[in-house]
């Protein structure tokens, strides 16, 4: 597929989506949830990718659904929309790699339900992050229901939506909703060293590692999630990239 609405690219073992909409600060049409998907397909198959970094082109992270391109929209087209929101939010959630969101700037709504999507968070200390949904009468989509929940709790997370006020890179910081919060000058160098950090580990531990947190995140029991822990435990200290682990281990510690 040929992208009109991001740009993709692959840098050792780090593959780089950047949305590319910067006239209407990346806001989201249907074309780019459709290009997501892609691109996410992509490079899950891609076995020299082993972690993502998403972020934006110019002054925006995304500044969520573009009104304009919804106004006038019927609902059955609107629903096609939002299907299109959910599966590319879906895709990103359950992606076996990790994935991180580079927030240079404004990330708001369906783009600040973007980053939430993903596994670890760099901001812009002056980024913007919000959601304005109740401010034009919309709700939350791409889990955000829960993604937020579990990163700040419900209180924190009914304050934002209820008041659809923006808060710093820095004040989500503070308060768990990003993991780091940097000049924008080194955001990307930050990415960047977080993701070359990840990619020097196991894919297969990764990818492991991974499954559990969505399953520890409700998708299983206690039990089940144990049971599987077990499993995938086993799994990883079976296979040849175990041994070299261990292997190369030894040598450093001698």
């Amino acid at each position: 597929m040929e992208y009109e609405c991001i740009i993709y690219e692959k840098k050792d073992r780090i593959g780089l989506i950047q949305l590319n909409r910067p006239k209407v600060l990346n806001a989201m049409n249907r074309q780019l949830w459709i290009e997501m998907q892609d691109v996410l397909d992509r490079a899950k198959q891609d076995n020299d990718v082993k972690a993502l970094i998403i972020t934006g082109v110019g002054r925006a992270f995304s500044t969520g659904a573009d009104l304009k391109d919804s106004k006038g929209r019927s609902i059955e087209d609107y629903r096609i929309y939002l299907e299109s929101l959910q599966e590319a939010s879906r895709k990103i959630i359950r992606f076996e790699k990790p994935t991180i969101a580079a927030i240079n700037g404004y990330a708001l709504g369906s783009g600040y339900e973007l980053a939430l999507a993903c596994d670890i968070r760099i901001a812009a200390e002056e980024a913007l992050i919000g959601s304005p949904e109740a401010k034009v009468t919309s709700s939350v989509t791409g889990g955000a229901f829960r993604l937020v929940q579990d990163l700040i709790g419900p209180g924190k997370a009914k304050e934002l939506l209820f008041t659809a006020e923006n808060i710093t890179g820095i004040e989500a910081e503070r308060i768990g909703l990003v993991n780091k919060a940097v000049p924008l000058e080194v955001l990307m160098d930050a990415a960047f060293d977080m993701a070359q950090k990840i990619v020097a580990n196991s894919s297969f531990s990764l990818k492991v590692i991974k499954k559990g947190f969505l399953m520890a995140q409700g998708e299983c029991s206690l039990e089940a999630l144990m049971e599987y822990e077990i499993e995938g435990c086993l799994a990883c200290v079976s296979t040849k990239e175990r041994e070299q682990s261990l292997e190369s281990f030894a040598q450093r510690n001698k």
